[in-house]
């Protein structure tokens, strides 16, 4: 896909706020016909649209906490090699936390990796960042964790991709 076109950008906005929208409803929003709808979000789904996903009230799911974790690694390794193999560690670790949504490289607050995960409860959130800490805490000078209690009643704007698209319309 060469560049994104102003149909397409409309398709991915609308797309973001309901994802299970049929070609038909979204060709009679955008005022074009369901032939083009079909074929540019085919497109869209080739080369932009990463999957669909639904997006649970977490706290009805018993999942009580999300946490986002801060990691600090050592600026100066000892080589490119010793970089390479922690990257591919926590990458296998990552691979097999199946509450974790998200985990990538970051910069900002003298931290140098992030992930954010899901909790069923305190002691799920502490057994895992113990198992953090087991298995690659000899390459991380700090973590830090930032807790959201997703069943309180300070939820205030619950995660949602909708917002996005909200912003650009």
């Amino acid at each position: 896909m060469r560049e994104l076109r102003p149909l397409d950008s409309q398709i991915l906005l609308e797309l973001m706020k309901n994802a299970r929208i049929s070609d038909r409803k979204l060709a009679k929003v955008l005022g074009v016909s369901q032939a083009t709808v079909s074929r540019r979000r085919a497109l869209l789904e080739r080369d932009l649209i990463d999957g669909y996903t639904t997006i649970p009230k977490w706290s009805r799911l018993g999942y009580e906490i999300l946490a986002v974790t801060l990691v600090k690694t050592p600026l100066k390794w000892a080589s490119n090699q010793k970089r390479k193999d922690a990257a591919d560690r926590a990458r296998t670790w990552l691979a097999n936390q199946h509450n974790v949504v998200m985990g990538s490289e970051c910069r900002g607050l003298g931290m140098t990796g992030m992930m954010i995960s899901f909790h069923k409860s305190y002691t799920d959130l502490d057994d895992f960042l113990n198992a953090h800490r087991e298995q690659l805490g000899d390459f991380l000078d700090d973590v830090q964790t930032i807790v959201v209690n997703l069943a309180g009643e300070a939820v205030y704007r619950p995660l949602h991709f909708k917002y996005l698209a909200q912003a650009e319309t």
